[in-house]
């Protein structure tokens, strides 16, 4: 099996974050990417686990020198992926999932061919804001109103994107996404071994049909 990028998309508040940590939680074929970022700290988060914290100059550094696969401005901070980190977990024939918004998504389709995409769609725009304020109680009126209008730009992206699964109840949109790993994952092109099975299999039917006595 060839491994491959997953990225998943969505909206502020679509749970694409969610998505990504209880799939890897429960599979021991996918390594979540742990992006970069210049936004601080929310509380209970942990530098190297939620994100590599970084000052905007460090940020701006490391995208200088070409290390980012991809990279964002998102609500006025950036966010970006370290490729260093996605070629390590390839090279350990894991897929990577990668939980980035739609103009970072946008990069990764354009740089690499092996890269599943899938856009996390809310169940309705009523279920979209609720989701938000639940999550971050600092949002006032303003900041909601900004994260719901760029919902909307980010969700003209959707049908570019390969699968498109909503988000409606939490164990049913993990295991939606958990079938399309699994289905691309049995692509004929990505098993490097297939061609070799084939030609044993034939091979040994074939010896068998030789050994039968015609009636």
């Amino acid at each position: 099996m060839t491994p491959f990028l997953i990225v998943l998309s969505a909206p502020s508040g679509g749970g694409k974050t969610m998505i990504a940590k209880a799939l890897v939680a429960a599979r021991e074929d996918l390594e979540y990417s742990v992006s970069a970022t210049t936004r601080a700290p929310r509380q209970g988060e942990v530098d190297g686990v939620d994100y590599h914290f970084l000052s905007r100059a460090a940020f701006a550094k490391r995208r200088d020198a070409g290390e980012f696969l991809e990279w964002a401005e998102y609500g006025g901070d950036l966010y970006g992926t370290l490729e260093v980190d996605v070629d390590r977990a390839i090279g350990q024939h894991k897929h990577v999932i990668l939980d980035i918004e739609v103009q970072g998504a946008r990069q990764v389709r354009e740089r690499r061919k092996d890269v599943v995409s899938i856009f996390i769609l809310p169940p309705s725009a009523e279920t979209l804001v609720r989701r938000l304020g639940g999550r971050d109680i600092s949002l006032n009126e303003d900041a909601l109103r900004r994260r719901l209008r760029r919902a909307v730009d980010e969700l003209e992206e959707a049908a570019d994107y390969d699968y498109v699964v909503v988000n409606e109840d939490r164990t049913q949109v993990v295991a939606e996404v958990a079938a399309i790993i699994d289905s691309e994952s049995k692509r004929t092109y990505r098993d490097t071994t297939l061609q070799e099975s084939l030609d044993n299999l034939r091979r040994d039917i074939a010896q068998l049909a030789d050994k039968m006595v015609p009636n």
